[in-house]
C-alpha cells in the first residue's frame, strides 16, 4: 500500500473536497480519484460519499480515518529503526502552555545543539490529552505534568521539577502573612478544571479560608500580570515561568506544607525514537539544573533512562 495514498484519503477527509485536496497536494483531483480508488480495493469498502457538493467519508471512511494516522506513525517508526537513523529523522513533542512559555525554548535550544538534522513538530495540549496521544503513538514524548493516576507499564518519565504553592502578591503587600491576604484581599484563582487549581482550592479547604475570588482563569502568565497590576492575589504552583518578580510581583512560601505538582517528560518505552528521546531529557536536566528553583530534580527521574 502507497502511504501517499493515505495521506492523500486524510486530506480529503479533513478538506472535505478532492478538488482542495489536490489543490493542496499539486497533484489533480482525477489522480486523488484514483488513489483513493486503489484505497477502496485495498480495504475492500467504499470509504467516500458525495453529500451535496462535498464528499464524506462513509463509516468504513470514518475507521480507516482514526486509524490511518496510527498506521503512518508505526510505518514511520519502522523506517527508522530500518534506517537506524539514530539522531537523525524528526521528533514529534506535545507540550503544556507552561512549560510552552517557560523551559520548553531553552531545551529546544540545546536539543538542536546536539541533534542539528532532526526536525522537531510540537503539539500543546492538556496533560491528559498529551498522555492519550503518547498512548496512541501520535506523540513521540510529552513536556508536561504527571498526570493524576499511575501511568501504564508501558511508559517511562522523567521527573524535572516539583512545584509546591505560592502566593503571588503585589511587591507593597509582601511583608504582610500569606494566609492574611488570603483572607483580605482579592483572589485571582487559578483554573479549578486544572490539576494546579484544584491543588489550590485543597490548600484552601485544609486551612479554612474562603477567599474573595474576583477572576479565574488557567493563563498562569496572565494571573501574574494581573497581580503586577494590583488587582488581587494569586495561589498557585511555583512554576518556572520568568515572573517579574522583585519589579511588580513577589512569590510568597505558604506558612503550611502544600501539594507539589510533578513535571517532567514522559514517552512509550517501545518507542522507535529512544535515542532522541534521551537526548530530550538531557537537555531538560540540563536547563533544570542551570535555573534552579523549588526541588529542581537534579535527582530527576523516577525511572530513568
Amino acid at each position: 500500500m502507497e502511504t501517499s495514498y493515505l495521506h492523500s484519503f486524510l486530506l480529503v477527509v479533513e478538506m472535505g473536497s478532492m478538488a482542495e485536496a489536490a489543490r493542496r497536494l499539486n497533484i489533480t483531483a482525477a489522480a486523488v480519484a484514483q488513489q483513493i480508488r486503489i484505497l477502496e480495493r485495498e480495504f475492500d469498502a467504499p470509504l467516500l460519499a458525495r453529500a451535496g457538493r462535498t464528499v464524506q467519508p462513509t463509516p468504513a471512511g470514518h475507521r480507516l480515518a482514526q486509524s490511518a494516522p496510527l498506521l503512518l506513525r508505526e510505518l514511520a517508526n519502522a523506517k527508522t529503526h530500518v534506517n537506524h537513523e539514530g539522531a537523525d529523522g524528526e521528533l514529534v513533542i506535545g507540550t503544556i502552555n507552561t512549560a510552552l512559555h517557560s523551559l520548553l525554548p531553552d531545551i529546544l535550544a540545546g536539543f538542536v545543539k546536539k541533534c542539528p538534522q532532526t526536525k522537531v513538530f510540537l503539539r500543546s495540549a492538556t496533560t491528559r490529552e498529551l498522555y492519550q496521544a503518547v498512548q496512541q503513538g501520535e506523540l513521540d514524548a510529552a513536556v508536561c505534568l504527571h498526570p493524576s493516576f499511575a501511568l501504564a507499564k508501558t511508559f517511562d518519565w522523567a521527573l524535572l521539577r516539583e512545584e509546591p504553592l505560592v502566593l503571588l502578591v503585589p511587591h507593597q503587600l509582601a511583608h504582610l502573612d500569606p494566609h492574611t491576604l488570603l483572607r483580605t484581599q482579592p483572589l485571582i484563582r487559578y483554573d479549578r478544571s486544572l490539576g494546579g487549581g484544584q491543588m489550590v482550592e485543597r490548600y484552601l479547604r485544609a486551612a479554612q479560608i474562603a477567599p474573595q475570588e474576583r477572576f479565574e482563569l488557567s493563563s498562569l502568565v496572565a494571573i501574574a500580570m494581573m497581580v503586577e497590576r494590583g488587582l488581587g492575589v494569586s495561589l498557585v504552583p511555583d512554576t518556572a515561568l520568568n515572573l517579574p518578580d522583585g519589579q511588580g510581583v513577589v512569590r510568597l512560601a505558604l506558612p503550611e506544607e502544600s501539594q507539589s505538582r510533578r513535571f517532567g517528560v514522559m514517552w512509550l518505552r517501545s518507542s522507535a525514537r529512544l535515542p532522541l528521546i534521551h537526548r530530550l531529557v538531557e537537555c531538560a536536566r540540563t536547563v533544570v539544573r542551570q535555573r534552579g528553583g523549588p526541588r529542581a530534580a537534579a535527582r530527576a527521574a523516577t525511572r530513568t533512562p
